[in-house]
């Protein structure tokens, strides 16, 4: 099983504005800019919070752009909007060490899920990219508890005005 973080942040380190918009990116470029096709087409399931599926839930044929992936989003809902998407409500870590080891697993957006995944060692490989935008506010990539974590930088992209980094666990 492999953990991946595969997600685009402002320069300065923001997920999200502090409204948890995305439209700066969506301002910004396309996923047809990058890799994410090729990605994608290796992972096996998707984690997301609620935020995030809130974010993306209204894009026309959500459903076809993770149509090979199982879905899940951690929320207290007991339902969700779009199909083909599963609300969970368990602990992340927990839930991660349930799959099965020869899963793909890509965590799609919410600091909230990646911090404890980091915390617990459990992120193989962080995929950056980043936009060429400054927000000065927002909603943070990273908010682990402080602990020295190294990766090792494999690969440097760049796609239009995208920089993508590609870390691996040491």
């Amino acid at each position: 099983m492999s953990v991946f973080f595969y997600g685009c942040i402002t320069m300065d380190g923001y997920l999200a504005d502090k409204n948890h918009s995305l439209d700066w990116l969506y301002q910004t470029g396309s996923v047809e800019e990058t890799d994410y096709e090729s990605f994608y087409s290796n992972m096996d399931i998707t984690l997301m919070g609620k935020r995030t599926f809130s974010e993306i839930e209204t894009i026309e044929n959500v459903s076809s752009i993770y149509a090979t992936t199982k879905n899940y989003v951690f929320t207290h809902a007991d339902s969700l909007s779009v199909e083909g998407f599963i609300p969970v409500n368990t602990d992340v870590v927990d839930f991660v060490n349930g799959i099965s080891p020869d899963k793909n697993i890509w965590v799609v957006g919410g600091n909230t899920l990646l911090a404890p995944l980091l915390d617990n060692d459990m992120v193989d490989n962080i995929i950056i990219q980043i936009a060429p935008v400054l927000l000065g506010d927002g909603v943070p990539l990273f908010s682990q508890k402080e602990s020295l974590k190294r990766f090792y930088l494999k690969e440097v992209k760049k796609y239009g005005q995208f920089a993508e980094l590609v870390y691996s666990k040491i």
